[in-house]
């Protein structure tokens, strides 16, 4: 599009009513452009060609700007498809989940952030419970496994190292990493262990982050396997609690 077109469309991007969807959803848009942190009450009203107290007809706040972006994002989980088991039903809807949160990559500090479980929230944890429940699942190991899930039902892992430094950093170049992991490894060789597990004898790929595509996988078909080994044997609490007296 030439610019003068590009005005045209914007100029008729701004005659469009002011909705709550529409608010939120250029409110995504931001985030997805610039970062969670870019978005703001005021910034979002100048991107919509309005001033800033005409959004509060349709959220009330910052807080509640948060909540609707989470629940826009919840809203592009995909179910998944009829018929399946539930092991299967459950990897696809939670990797669906995942593949939503990687293209939002503000999500995950969203969805940790929100205290308020909201109908959308409420409706995919329900979702993901029903899943367990209609595999045969005890409402008490439905409970437990949902505990151990945790952050993986939203498509994201607790992270053992937090690898993510410094965004507008360069990178240290191959040479000195592998002289930092030597160093390293003369006082945490286990730690060099695992680190170098995937690349051999090549130290200069140390400290350059792991696959967490990869490593959501494992974790996930780790727990669903354990999770069905536990319905097959009719786990309950209450046997453990029984253990625990004798």
């Amino acid at each position: 599009m030439t610019e003068p077109e590009v005005e045209v469309a914007e100029e008729a991007a701004r005659r469009v009513p002011l909705s709550r969807d529409r608010v939120l959803r250029r409110a995504v848009g931001l985030a997805d452009e610039a970062g969670i942190e870019a978005v703001s009450m005021r910034r979002l009203a100048q991107e919509l060609g309005v001033v800033p107290m005409a959004l509060y007809k349709h959220v009330a706040g910052k807080d509640e700007l948060l909540d609707g972006m989470v629940d826009v994002v919840i809203g592009e989980f995909a179910p998944p498809d009829p018929g399946q088991d539930w092991q299967a039903a459950l990897r696809q809807r939670l990797l669906s989940a995942r593949a939503v949160v990687v293209r939002h990559r503000w999500a995950r500090q969203a969805i940790e952030s929100r205290r308020k479980r909201s109908l959308a929230v409420l409706g995919y944890m329900d979702a993901v419970a029903g899943t367990f429940l209609g595999g045969g699942f005890s409402a008490d190991l439905t409970h437990h496994v949902m505990h151990a899930l945790g952050n993986r039902i939203w498509g994201f892992s607790p992270e053992l190292f937090d690898e993510t430094g410094d965004p507008g950093a360069a990178p240290p170049p191959p040479e000195a990493r592998a002289a930092m992991a030597r160093e390293l490894g003369e006082r945490f060789p286990s730690i060099l262990a695992i680190a170098t597990a995937t690349a051999g004898d090549d130290l200069s790929g140390v400290g350059g982050g792991c696959d967490e595509q990869f490593e959501y996988e494992f974790a996930l078909d780790v727990l669903l396997d354990g999770f069905e080994r536990l319905r097959r044997d009719g786990w309950s609490s209450r046997d453990r609690d029984q253990q625990g007296d004798r």
